[in-house]
């Protein structure tokens, strides 16, 4: 008997609660069914997305824009993204409040994405520590606080990091520094911290009816942010009302001209510290909407 081949766009999808307002057609009625019998949806960690993308394994991805340097053929496609315009909260740096950021010798990094971890290397440039050593490991701040001076969390371990701050300080007795790594790149550059975007690897084969569905799916997404904020804190240990004002006040989803231009400055620093290769973002077909 011969199996049905699976003609649907394989997405790989973060499974992180930030993009969770991106997904909402995908995930809700009344167009979920639809979207199924189009998309094969599967969710990863950020750093994975960027993987099956680059080996062929995803069609479609959610992914942190370092790879766009790293990957050749990657077409971003235009209207969504992941950003942040100010603080937000999933993206920290966390060290020992004894030792400055000049004196840091080591960062444990999560490994679940590579952009954040440009970012801040770029960071440490222009904080005149550019030596500093990053160790790849899992997200779990008392074990990174182990290994390195200081570390990088992103997402909902970073989230719960900040919920825990204050029983962590009480547990330990260690006084620790927090820094909103989106928060520093707007206070060194004035622009906004873009760190995913939808990518693909079809090319001008792509329908634009895609496109369309994904911009559709943000729109109803951030028209949603109650349920979405009701269902997530079942999901995960964080109030309500804090991820309903992540989701609306930390967290920015059009890829409008200020992120572009955000984009177009990181790879460009990125290129001039040798942290990725050179990236000439292609802004003409990316206005937003």
């Amino acid at each position: 008997m011969t199996v049905p081949q699976d003609t649907r766009l394989r997405v790989a999808a973060i499974d992180f609660l930030n993009p969770a307002p991106l997904m909402w057609d995908f995930e809700h009625a009344p167009l979920d069914t639809e979207l199924a019998q189009r998309y094969r949806i599967d969710r990863m960690l950020p750093s994975e997305c960027a993987a099956r993308l680059a080996s062929g394994q995803a069609d479609i991805g959610l992914i942190p824009i370092a790879a766009l340097a790293t990957t050749p053929g990657l077409r971003i496609l235009p209207g969504c993204t992941i950003a942040s315009k100010a603080r937000v909260r999933s993206l920290l740096l966390v060290r020992r409040a004894r030792q400055p950021l000049a004196a840091l010798r080591t960062v444990a990094a999560d490994t679940a994405s590579r952009t954040t971890i440009a970012y801040t290397r770029i960071l440490f440039h222009k904080w005149g520590n550019p030596a500093v050593s990053f160790l790849p490991l899992a997200a779990d701040l008392d074990l990174m606080l182990t290994r390195a001076d200081a570390a990088i969390i992103i997402g909902d371990p970073a989230l719960l990091a900040l919920e825990d701050q204050p029983h962590r300080t009480a547990r330990t007795g260690e006084e620790l520094v927090y820094h909103d790594l989106a928060h520093e790149w707007r206070t060194l550059t004035g622009l906004p911290f873009i760190s995913a975007v939808w990518s693909t690897v079809c090319g001008d084969s792509l329908d634009e009816r895609i496109g369309e569905d994904f911009i559709t799916s943000r729109d109803h997404g951030l028209q949603n942010i109650h349920a979405l904020a009701a269902e997530w804190a079942l999901r995960i240990p964080i109030p309500e009302a804090t991820i309903r004002t992540y989701l609306t006040g930390n967290i920015h989803y059009t890829l409008d001209e200020e992120c572009l231009e955000g984009m177009t400055a990181f790879f460009r620093m990125a290129a001039e510290t040798g942290i990725l290769p050179e990236y000439t973002l292609s802004v003409d077909s990316l206005i937003a909407r």
